[in-house]
């Protein structure tokens, strides 16, 4: 008895942890679109910092990442547990904001031409005055990058309970859990192979060999290259991801993709519902956008003091 029983529980758990790894894939591959973004912008919070306090930041951004996690986790079930109608409205919400974000980072340039050339400046003026308090800085820089992560970290807990949001309470639990860790454990590790790129890419060019040599100076044009590849592709996977949630959340435009779809055959509909997907979020984040920005333009100037 006692030994079946001890097989039926072994049973038991191996089925919970092969659920738990169908769900987890199916959730870490429906957040692509958040660590493509995620991994591009916490690699460029790290820009301005020593080379020697580059893996020191990145780790402590990663502890504070954690930190969002385990706060997120647990409000993700709670809504779930008490609260299961609201998980619809988030996964829609996140969506927008994926969308809104995406086309956001499209035409900052053309919104906002200035800020980005003095914030540059900024950073150049305190990288080379001696008196700047680079300690300051960098916490700064820590601080908003854990802020960023906990924005991009709701929207991959948010879009991953919709994944499991019919399961068990144990087994979304277990999934969430699965998740926050190896999203932070692989983004994070991401991040400190790609600062650390350009190091390895000197260090090699200066060795002796040939074959290093070469190496090295491949790493070094490869660094850049690499940082504004994962930028665009985030976003590209932004509106993907999004205008999915929301083609799926809006039930005449998911049946009028899967209606159009359906005459074609192969990989065909998959590939037309997915570049639909990502039509519809870029449409919707355009519309976000210009109905947000002026809004928010309207709000600093009413809460800008009057002289």
């Amino acid at each position: 008895m006692a030994g079946s029983s001890l097989l039926a529980l072994i049973d038991d758990i191996a089925t919970l942890l092969d659920d738990v790894s169908l769900m987890t894939k199916a959730a870490t591959k429906k957040t692509a679109g958040v660590l493509g973004d995620d991994l591009a912008l916490n690699a460029q919070q790290v820009t301005g910092v020593s080379a020697a306090r580059e893996l020191p930041v990145v780790w402590a951004v990663a502890k504070g990442s954690l930190v969002n996690k385990a706060i997120l986790v647990p409000a993700a079930l709670a809504i779930s547990f008490f609260v299961p109608w609201l998980i619809t409205p988030l996964l829609m919400l996140g969506g927008a904001f994926l969308c809104f974000e995406g086309f956001e980072k499209i035409a900052h340039p053309f919104l906002h031409p200035t800020e980005r050339a003095a914030h540059a400046r900024a950073l150049k003026e305190a990288l080379q005055t001696p008196h700047k308090d680079m300690k300051v800085i960098e916490k700064r820089k820590i601080k908003g990058a854990i802020r960023t992560d906990f924005i991009l970290s709701a929207e991959i807990i948010a879009i991953t309970l919709g994944t499991v949001a019919t399961q068990t309470i144990t087994l979304q639990f277990m999934v969430l859990t699965v998740v926050a860790v190896m999203i932070t454990v692989g983004v994070y590790g991401l991040v400190a192979g790609i600062v650390k790129l350009d190091d390895a890419g000197i260090y090699l060019s200066r060795r002796e060999g040939a074959l290093a040599s070469r190496v090295g100076l491949a790493l070094l044009w490869l660094a850049p290259h690499l940082m504004r590849t994962l930028s665009v592709l985030g976003t590209i996977a932004m509106f993907l991801v999004g205008g999915g949630i929301l083609t799926h959340g809006l039930p005449p435009v998911h049946t009028a993709i899967a209606d159009f779809t359906a005459n074609f055959t192969g990989v065909v509909p998959v590939l037309l519902s997915t570049l639909a997907d990502g039509v519809f979020g870029l449409a919707a984040g355009a519309l976000l956008v210009a109905l947000i920005t002026p809004a928010q333009a309207l709000w600093g100037r009413t809460l800008k003091p009057s002289k």
